[in-house]
């Protein structure tokens, strides 16, 4: 296949060098507003750098990775479903409620298929606890607990157009809760704290976020998130049912000390940052798009998906604004 992706920079050149690694890619064909880091990237790659995103919906791609920073993705997205190229769009597909509504109604109304980046749904781990739910294996689920926890924050830049702690962070584990309940949030209570750097405070943000969820099942949901988990990067997901219970994450790399005395467990090494973590993941996820492209499969993470997991972080910025319980009814949908 010729894939084309726009955008090379931190996440987009991690998506360029996993592309080209992948068997099914015959010719990776990038766009960058900046010419010289498309270059650099192109040269290492052995890719094919053009001057514009019209010039990239030309190339004959049978597929394109939008991997540019927020707020590229929508108006990217809107010519790719123009042109009729099959996309996968990392996440959000827009930086705003209105916009993922709008995103979302035209691409139920074409057939050109839209593939969401969200990683975790092509993790083992969430996959095995997934169907261990779907299958009953952990009888009725009464409590989940997600957590996002990164060693180091990102660079202060990156603050002011990151949308915010719930809807840049905590969307993945919005999304996986609905991915491995089978169930839809009915109402959301948030709140966070800043205890590092001002920049987080000056940009109306938290460094770290909690949420409490009701889902329409009954289950209730824990959300945790910080920009500062010193121990490592730990991304976890514990599911409690009525039979057993299942944890994602629960390895040696698990980014925690015992205190109890004689355990020397978890063993480490510990992740450092998202893109370790979940290589293997990402991986899966872009072959999976190429049988979207290819007409195999249809879409595993619509635009409607993430139009959900964007209403629940919405409905987090309400509650955490109100210091109130928010009814998922209180937030728009398409």
């Amino acid at each position: 296949m010729r894939i084309g992706l726009t955008g090379v920079g931190r996440i987009g050149a991690f998506h360029a060098a996993t592309l080209d690694s992948l068997d099914a890619v015959d010719e990776l064909v990038l766009y960058d507003f900046d010419a010289a880091r498309a270059g650099k990237v192109a040269a290492e790659l052995g890719a094919r750098a053009v001057g514009s995103e019209e010039e990239l919906l030309t190339a004959g791609i049978d597929g394109l990775v939008i991997a540019t920073p927020t707020p590229g993705h929508a108006p990217m997205l809107r010519k790719a479903i123009a042109a009729g190229v099959a996309t996968f769009c990392e996440k959000p597909v827009a930086a705003t409620l209105g916009e993922t509504i709008e995103l979302t109604r035209l691409a139920e109304s074409t057939d050109t298929p839209v593939h969401v980046g969200f990683q975790r749904r092509f993790d083992h781990g969430y996959q095995r606890v997934q169907r261990a739910v779907a299958d009953g294996e952990l009888g009725f689920i009464h409590t989940i607990r997600s957590h996002t926890l990164d060693q180091n924050p990102p660079h202060a830049s990156y603050i002011p157009t990151s949308g915010g702690i719930f809807r840049d962070c905590n969307i993945h584990d919005f999304d996986v809760v609905r991915f491995v309940s089978g169930h839809e949030v009915t109402s959301v209570y948030a709140t966070g704290g800043n205890q590092g750097a001002d920049f987080f405070k000056e940009a109306g943000d938290y460094d770290t976020g909690g949420a409490m969820l009701t889902l329409d099942s009954g289950t209730v949901v824990q959300i945790s998130s910080t920009r500062y988990n010193g121990q490592g990067h730990d991304v976890r997901t514990e599911v409690f049912g009525s039979l057993g219970s299942m944890c994602v994450g629960l390895d040696d790399t698990l980014a925690m000390v015992s205190a109890e005395e004689g355990v020397d467990w978890p063993r480490g090494p510990v992740h450092t940052s998202f893109m370790e973590r979940f290589l293997p993941a990402y991986r899966t996820e872009l072959n999976a798009f190429f049988e979207v492209v290819a007409g195999e499969r249809p879409s595993p993470c619509t635009v409607r998906d993430a139009l959900e997991a964007f209403r629940i972080a919405e409905a987090c910025e309400l509650s955490k604004a109100g210091r109130r319980v928010v009814s998922m009814d209180e937030v728009a949908t398409a």
